[in-house]
């Protein structure tokens, strides 16, 4: 496949496919945003992770998680990522490098098929992978098989129906969210995240949620490279992409702009 998707693709036969400098110039920046900070943070609380434990990031990319679960668990516990694609791995293996508070793994791997053995991990956390999943049952099938009896999950993701722009024309940007949707087998994957978990016997501990309030230089670059998507699929014209991003862009310039969705996370263990 030739599509471009500037959001890390849990598609294996896509991510060759990736621009994985606008991935890693993204993940990073929106790893300084306030509300992924906090939702972090919670989750890591209310997973209760603690020394000695086996945890797992599904969906790793730049490797951050990771070394944040590893300082938890110690050097009596194991730290695995798991990611589809081999730039996004090698990218995380290198800032690893010299960690060294605790074992770290880095597995290339997709969420269907979790490379690791039954019942062989106590804690795992999965954000925004959902949303490009073409089968999020599967997925939640293998999570319950690799977590121990009492083992904890976290699932994170966004509901882009929840996606606030502002400013511009409410029609256009009615139809870049549309577009940039539809690039999501799952663009609604937020709400679904309790269902699926107990649908795969696990139980409910808690629920939370987190409005993400982006600023311009970390939202933006997904918005151009979705406007451009947009033009090609024939919903906007090369002029009305111009007007689009000039509105935007002289919000932001006068400090009157806002873009937003909401994030939730759900928090279960195995019985």
């Amino acid at each position: 496949m030739s599509e471009q998707n500037p959001i890390p693709s849990f598609h294996v036969d896509r991510v060759h496919d990736t621009d994985n400098e606008l991935i890693t110039r993204v993940l990073d920046l929106q790893a300084e945003v306030a509300g992924v900070v906090r939702m972090r943070e919670w989750v890591r609380d209310a997973l209760a992770v603690r020394e000695g434990d086996t945890a797992l990031d599904i969906g790793s990319g730049t490797g951050s998680e990771v070394l944040a679960l590893a300082r938890l668990v110690g050097g009596t516990g194991r730290a695995v990522g798991v990611d589809p694609n081999p730039a996004m791995l090698a990218l995380a293996r290198e800032r690893a490098r010299e960690f060294t508070e605790a074992p770290v793994d880095f597995i290339e791997g997709s969420a269907y098929a979790l490379p690791l053995p039954d019942a062989d991990i106590d804690v795992i956390r999965c954000e925004r992978v959902y949303q490009h999943l073409d089968d999020p049952a599967q997925a939640t099938a293998e999570i319950a098989r690799v977590l121990r009896p009492g083992g904890r999950v976290a699932l994170i993701d966004s509901d882009w129906s929840t996606a606030i722009t502002h400013p511009g024309d409410p029609e256009l940007i009615e139809r870049l969210h549309q577009q940039m949707q539809s690039a999501s087998p799952n663009r609604t994957s937020g709400r679904r995240l309790r269902g699926l978990l107990h649908s795969a016997g696990l139980v409910i501990d808690d629920i939370g949620s987190e409005a993400l309030v982006w600023e311009p230089e970390s939202i933006m670059p997904m918005y151009t490279a979705g406007t451009e998507r947009v033009v090609a699929a024939g919903l906007l014209t090369e002029a009305q992409r111009e007007q689009l991003l000039g509105e935007m862009s002289r919000g932001i310039e006068r400090g009157d702009y806002h873009f937003s969705v909401t994030m939730f996370a759900v928090v279960a263990h195995k019985p």
